[in-house]
């Protein structure tokens, strides 16, 4: 096997992004296993990860993955999202709701804003 390095783990997350594009999250996983490995600070291949793991279905990796990121960047609105949508996928809506709204409250795009779905203030 070819020794890794920087460039190979560029490459590697270039073409785990193709494989999720590409439907292929499992595919995607195995390729940034790697990366993380090499780079565990690398948020952004994190993020990539824990797309993969929540389009295999792999919801408990994928929550734990996208709470890393969190953990590392707050204020990273795509990644509340994504959490939410994990937890709505697991039957949690209390936690999906919380991250919805903050989402929305760090980037009011329509499509979070919509799942935040504050006009149901009482809930």
């Amino acid at each position: 096997m070819a020794e890794s390095t920087p460039e190979t783990h560029v490459i590697d997350y270039r073409a785990a992004e193709q494989l999720l594009a590409a439907r292929d999250p499992r595919g995607a996983v195995k390729l940034l296993d790697s990366v993380i490995a090499a780079h565990p600070e690398n948020t952004a291949a994190r993020l990539l990860r824990a797309r993969a793991f929540f389009a295999s279905a792999q919801l408990r990796s994928a929550e734990l993955e996208f709470q890393l990121v969190l953990e590392r960047e707050p204020d990273n609105a795509f990644a509340h999202f994504a959490l939410a949508r994990t937890y709505e996928r697991q039957a949690r809506p209390d936690q999906a709701k919380r991250h919805f709204r903050l989402a929305a409250a760090l980037d009011p795009k329509p499509d979070y804003l919509a799942a935040a779905r504050f006009e149901e203030e009482g809930d």
